[in-house]
């Protein structure tokens, strides 16, 4: 059941601004689950006056509540729902190497999130050209990992999280992963599960631009 569909029965809402951005993650995330959420949508307009930022712990969204219990912070939000739904490993040691592989991953986000709001004219074709330093160290670790996914052998929230990003990179590059064919069949085996391949050809998904700038 997507977000809008589930507004009457949702236990979760996400407060955002109308594109797939940082929440893109967790709403995958949620989908996969079978988890319904309700969608707060913020304009620029509205944030720009100032007070849902006033009243937000960080002055950032995304918001996110479950039930009266309200977090902030787009990578905590995915842990705290990783751990509810099963989706953080089978121990602590499998915990700490999804984590680290999901500190890895921001990296890669905040690469691609600099470029798109910072540097796109100027940098796009060196970012594209740099970008396969990153992507051969992901290779290495799915080539080696014959679970399937980035930690063992279930998903876990950074898969959803890298998922998310790789696809992000595919618009930017539609041919970034054609050297990479343990990431390229991740990207197709992830997204045909049944609950997130309907969600990605929900309409709620594909009407959201990929990031608030448009730039993709």
């Amino acid at each position: 059941m997507d977000g809008l569909e589930a507004t009457k029965v949702a236990p979760y809402t996400i407060t955002y601004f109308p594109c797939r951005g940082r929440c893109e993650a967790l709403r995958i995330l949620l989908a996969d689950q079978g988890q319904p959420w309700k969608e707060i949508v913020v304009t620029m307009q509205e944030w720009m006056k100032g007070d849902l930022k006033a009243s937000c712990l960080f002055g950032q969204l995304p918001k996110f509540e479950d039930g009266d219990f309200v977090l902030y912070q787009s990578n905590t939000l995915l842990r705290y729902l990783g751990r509810k739904h099963g989706a953080y490993g089978k121990d602590d040691k499998q915990a700490s190497l999804i984590d680290m592989m999901n500190d890895s991953v921001e990296d890669m986000r905040l690469k691609y999130m600099r470029l798109i709001y910072q540097e796109y004219e100027t940098g796009k074709e060196k970012y594209i050209k740099d970008l396969p330093n990153d992507l051969s160290k992901f290779e290495k670790i799915l080539s080696n990992n014959k679970g399937g996914f980035l930690v063992g052998k279930q998903i876990s929230y950074v898969d959803y999280n890298f998922m998310d990003l790789l696809q992000n990179l595919q618009v930017l590059s539609s041919n970034c992963l054609d050297s990479f064919p343990s990431l390229k069949s991740y990207v197709e085996r992830l997204s045909s599960r049944p609950k997130i391949k309907a969600y990605l050809e929900s309409d709620e998904h594909k009407r959201r631009p990929i990031n608030a700038n448009g730039k993709q």
